[in-house]
C-alpha cells in the first residue's frame, strides 16, 4: 500500500513519450503546410488549362499554317514545329474533342436515374466510382505521355508504335471516360445534398473514417508516406472541385437563389470538415506508430520545392503540369473538361457584352494565374534556403575543404537547382532521392548523438567522426552508415 516509485530512474524513456505527444499535437500544422503548398500546386497546374494553353495552343497553330505555307514551296529536312508546340497543340485536341463529345452526355438524365437508386447502392457506387478514380489517375499519364512521345520521337528510327492518330484516338478516350466518371461522382454528391432526410450525406462522410481503417495500421517508410501524403493533397483538390460543380449545378437550378446557398454551405463545411480531420488524424497516427518525426513534412515540401524550381529553367525537361501529375496522380485534363461542360451552358451570349465580360474573365484567370506561380516560386526558394540553413546547423563542423567540394560537385543540390535544365526523375514518385542522399549524413550524426541521450557510449575502437580531408558524397555517406552498423 506504501510503495512508492521515482520516474526519474527512468527518464529516457519517459522524455521520449511526452516527446511524441508534442509530435502528435503538431502532426496537424505540419500536414496542413505541405497540403497547402501542394494544392496551389495544383491550382497552378489546372490553371494553366484556362490560361496559358489556349495562348501556345493559338500560337503553335499559327506557326504550322505559317510553316507549312512557307515549306509547300520547297522540301526541308527540318522538321515543322518544336516538341513542345507539338504537345501544345495535342493537349489543345484533346480537350477540344473532350468538350465536344460531353455536350453529347444528358446530366439530367444521369441525375434522375442515380437518384431513383437506393442508399446502400448508391453509397456502393461511390465507393467503386473512387476506386475507378484513382486507378485511372494512375494510368492515364502514361497514356498521355506515350501520346507525346510518340508525336516528338526523333525520326528515322525504327517504327516501334502504332502511330500517332491511334495515340490520339486513346487519350481522348481515356480522358472521355474520365471526365464521365468524375461527372458520375459529382452527381452523387449532388443527390447526396438534395436529399431530405441527409441519410446519403451522413454515409458518404462516415467513408473517409472508413480510409482510417486501412492506412493507420499498416507499417509505412518515408516514401510510402510521401506517396499517401501526395495522393491526399490531389484528393483534396479534386473535392474542392467537385463541390463547386456542385455548387453551381444547384445554384442553376434554383435560378441563383441566394437563399439556397445558405442551405448548401453547412453541407460543404461538413464534407471538408470530415476530410480535413481524417487527413489530421490519419497522419498523426501513422507517424506515431511508425516513430516518424513531424520534420518528415518539412522534408516533403523541400522535395516539391525543387520540383518546381526545375520545372522552371528555360530548358527543363518537363512542364510544372507534367511534374504535379506524376507525382500526386493529378492530372487536370478530365476535370477541366468537365468544368467546361458545366460551366459553358450557363452564358448566354448576347452581343458585344458577352464577349467583354468573358474577354476580362479570362484576364483575370490569367492574373490569377500568374500571381499563383511567383507566390508558389518564391515560397520554393524559401523552402530550399530554410533547408540549407537546417543542413548547415546540423552539420556547423564542416571543414572549409569540404564546403568546397561540395560547392564543386556535380551532385549538389544547389548546383542543379542553379545551372541544369531538370532533375525530376519522369518514372519516380518518390522523394527526390539527391535530396535525400545530402539529408543522410546529417540523420546519421544525428542517430549517434541519440546513443549518448539514451546512456549507451561508444566502443573503445570507434573511430572518431571528425573528417580530415574531403571525401565525396558516397564515401561520407558510406563511413556514416558503418558508424551506425
Amino acid at each position: 500500500m506504501t510503495r512508492g516509485y521515482w520516474l526519474e530512474h527512468d527518464e529516457a524513456r519517459y522524455a521520449e513519450k511526452r516527446k511524441r505527444v508534442y509530435t502528435f499535437m503538431k502532426i496537424p500544422r505540419e500536414v496542413e503546410k505541405f497540403m497547402t503548398y501542394g494544392f496551389f500546386q495544383c491550382l497552378d497546374a489546372f490553371l494553366y488549362l484556362f490560361t496559358f494553353l489556349p495562348l501556345r495552343f493559338f500560337l503553335a497553330s499559327v506557326h504550322l499554317s505559317v510553316r507549312s505555307c512557307l515549306l509547300s514551296c520547297w522540301s526541308s529536312p527540318r522538321r515543322i514545329l518544336e516538341p513542345a508546340q507539338i504537345c501544345d497543340i495535342l493537349k489543345g485536341l484533346v480537350l477540344i474533342l473532350c468538350c465536344v463529345l460531353l455536350n453529347y452526355v444528358d446530366v439530367s438524365m444521369m441525375y434522375h436515374l442515380i437518384r431513383g437508386q437506393a442508399i446502400i447502392k448508391l453509397y456502393i457506387f461511390f465507393n467503386m466510382l473512387e476506386v475507378a478514380d484513382r486507378l485511372f489517375s494512375s494510368f492515364g499519364q502514361d497514356i498521355l505521355d506515350s501520346l507525346f512521345w510518340t508525336a516528338t520521337e526523333p525520326r528515322g528510327r525504327k517504327r516501334e508504335h502504332f502511330g500517332v492518330i491511334p495515340h490520339l484516338i486513346l487519350a481522348v478516350f481515356y480522358v472521355f471516360m474520365h471526365a464521365i466518371l468524375v461527372l458520375f461522382q459529382a452527381t452523387t454528391l449532388n443527390v447526396a445534398f438534395n436529399s431530405h432526410n441527409k441519410a446519403l450525406m451522413t454515409i458518404m462522410m462516415s467513408n473517409n473514417f472508413v480510409e482510417l481503417k486501412g492506412s493507420v495500421f499498416k507499417k509505412f517508410e518515408k516514401n510510402n508516406l510521401f506517396q499517401m501524403s501526395c495522393s491526399d493533397v490531389r484528393e483534396r483538390f479534386h473535392l474542392i472541385v467537385l463541390l463547386g460543380i456542385v455548387g453551381v449545378r444547384n445554384m442553376t437550378e434554383f435560378s441563383w437563389n441566394m437563399d439556397h446557398l445558405m442551405v448548401l454551405i453547412p453541407d460543404i463545411f461538413l464534407v471538408l470538415l470530415s476530410e480535413f480531420l481524417v487527413d489530421w488524424v490519419k497522419h498523426a497516427f501513422i507517424t506515431k506508430f511508425n516513430d516518424i518525426s513531424s520534420d518528415v513534412y518539412r522534408e516533403y515540401t523541400v522535395s516539391i520545392a525543387y520540383d518546381l524550381a526545375n520545372s522552371r529553367q528555360k530548358n527543363a525537361f518537363s512542364d510544372l503540369v507534367d511534374v504535379v501529375s506524376r507525382r500526386m496522380g493529378f492530372i487536370p485534363l478530365p476535370l477541366a473538361a468537365l468544368l467546361i461542360r458545366v460551366v459553358v451552358p450557363l452564358i448566354r451570349f448576347k452581343g458585344w457584352v458577352t464577349y467583354a465580360v468573358i474577354s476580362v474573365g479570362f484576364l483575370c484567370l490569367l492574373s490569377a494565374k500568374v500571381l499563383c506561380s511567383i507566390l508558389l516560386l518564391g515560397k520554393s526558394a524559401v523552402y530550399i534556403q530554410e533547408s540549407k540553413d537546417r543542413g548547415a546547423q546540423l552539420d556547423p563542423d564542416r571543414t572549409s575543404a569540404e564546403e568546397e567540394l561540395q560547392s564543386r560537385n556535380s551532385d549538389s543540390i544547389s548546383q542543379k537547382i542553379l545551372f541544369s535544365n531538370s532533375t525530376v526523375s519522369l518514372q519516380s514518385v518518390g522523394l527526390n532521392e539527391d535530396y535525400v542522399k545530402d539529408k543522410s549524413t546529417h540523420n546519421a550524426e544525428m542517430v549517434l548523438s541519440k546513443r549518448h541521450v539514451h546512456g549507451l557510449t561508444p566502443e573503445k575502437n570507434e573511430k572518431p567522426a571528425r573528417v580530415q580531408k574531403p571525401l565525396s558524397e558516397i564515401d561520407r555517406y558510406t563511413m556514416c552508415s558503418n558508424r551506425i552498423i
